[in-house]
């Protein structure tokens, strides 16, 4: 049987090796690289991001990876987006008072977690949404990493999007899995073995 051929988005933000590491490792076969058709050919493409979400999304424009990941999305091929990679996906972001258009899948703003305490560094528990695809076979209490002081905290899209939720203070979204897009609010890369389930059940579903 041949492995799943993903794509790793190289706009110049996330851990592109970590992400290829831990992808591989669920036997992927695994490409970092910007070039469109490689990004459009493959059976799914991850869209990694770390840092700003304004800065994430001027990389992204400089390799047109909003418009690769419209097309994709529009033709029914798989999209993972992880931590800023999730957050871009919403139709804006807002930090430091300057909101930023993102590229719009999902409506929606990514805003600061209301908490005494950001970011939020460390291992949480999720509430996996019924019937997800991405946390198939996990146990409730399963732990996840995540790094973040911002997120969407509110739901405005598809009522039939799955929904997986997390608490830090607050109520945000951890995870959102609708038809060909999926993203995760915490590292996969990171989150060791449940992480690597994450990433196995979404290579698997390809």
């Amino acid at each position: 049987m041949t492995a799943k051929s993903v794509v790793v988005l190289d706009y110049g933000s996330g851990n592109l090796r970590s992400a290829q590491r831990a992808l591989q490792r669920v036997g992927a076969s695994v490409e970092v690289t910007a070039d469109v058709e490689a990004a459009m050919a493959a059976d799914g493409l991850v869209v990694p991001g770390v840092g700003a979400f304004e800065a994430c999304m001027t990389g992204l424009r400089k390799i047109a990876g909003e418009r690769i990941i419209a097309d994709r999305v529009a033709a029914g091929r798989p999209v993972l987006g992880v931590c800023v990679g999730m957050q871009i996906l919403f139709a804006r972001g807002v930090e430091f008072g300057v909101e930023t258009k993102g590229c719009g899948q999902w409506p929606g703003a990514v805003t600061r977690l209301d908490a005494p305490v950001v970011p939020h560094m460390g291992w949480n528990v999720v509430d996996p949404a019924p019937g997800s695809t991405l946390f198939k076979g996990m146990d409730a209490g399963t732990r996840f990493y995540f790094v973040h002081s911002y997120a969407a905290q509110h739901w405005e899209g598809s009522p039939e999007a799955l929904l997986t939720w997390a608490t830090h203070q607050v109520p945000f979204l951890a995870a959102v899995e609708g038809g060909p897009l999926a993203a995760t609010q915490f590292h996969p890369e990171k989150s060791g073995d449940a992480g690597a389930a994450v990433l196995s059940n979404w290579v698997e579903a390809l």
